[in-house]
């Protein structure tokens, strides 16, 4: 995943002190779509790897509270966030996200092709955030929005589909229990995984580079 330091690095600075991509905005790199290809993929496993132990905490809680079940699917938006973090481009979050899905999808899962479905879905809430943010803020607060806002694009989806059959308090009471477990585990902890990628080197030839470098400037 490492990129070449000698990668043109980001010059211009935007809200909260981050470091944007190179102009101009739309100009995606090869090193770009390449980065977001491997993140995607490696998450995307991760992915898959939830979704193999996910049904054993899933009847637990659910036994109490079906919706609260929202906690649980944070795991699955996180490379959204991650991808729109380390590229900072338009449709970086949702390719990301997308990459993972399929990923995931291609050993086998209990949900087919709606895997597929719900990463478009979902890496569209993620993208959204950024997009309303002008693609110029991509600290923490961006990056719990951006996880957040997933959860409930997710519960329309699912309105339709999984959960079609639930109460309308329901439905609301889940979307916002996805909205949180968004914020937290794919929000904050996409926010932390792009940190120590950044601290490993991994992101030299990105904004979230640079910006490990300028800090350890100071």
């Amino acid at each position: 995943m490492a990129a070449p330091t000698t990668t043109s690095t980001p010059a211009h600075t935007g809200r909260g002190g981050s470091i944007l991509a190179t102009r101009p905005l739309m100009g995606w790199r090869t090193v770009d779509i390449l980065t977001i290809a491997f993140l995607g993929a490696a998450l995307g496993i991760a992915f898959w790897g939830w979704g193999v132990f996910y049904n054993g905490p899933l009847s637990a809680i659910s036994f109490a509270f079906p919706p609260m079940q929202g906690l649980l699917t944070g795991p699955w938006f996180i490379a959204g966030v991650v991808g729109g973090l380390v590229v900072r481009r338009p449709g970086a979050a949702l390719f990301c996200e997308v990459v993972a899905a399929l990923v995931s999808m291609i050993p086998g899962t209990e949900w087919g092709a709606t895997v597929l479905v719900s990463g478009i879905v979902q890496g569209l809430g993620t993208e959204l955030v950024f997009a309303l943010l002008g693609y110029r803020a991509f600290g923490i607060a961006a990056a719990v929005l951006a996880g957040a806002m997933a959860g409930p694009f997710a519960a329309f989806y699912e309105s339709f589909t999984w959960i079609a059959d639930w109460s309308f308090g329901w439905k609301l009471a889940y979307a916002a229990f996805l909205a949180i477990s968004g914020a937290v585990i794919a929000g904050a902890g996409g926010w932390l995984l792009t940190r120590a990628l950044a601290a490993a080197g991994a992101l030299n030839a990105f904004p979230p580079g640079q910006e490990q470098r300028e800090s350890r400037a100071v």
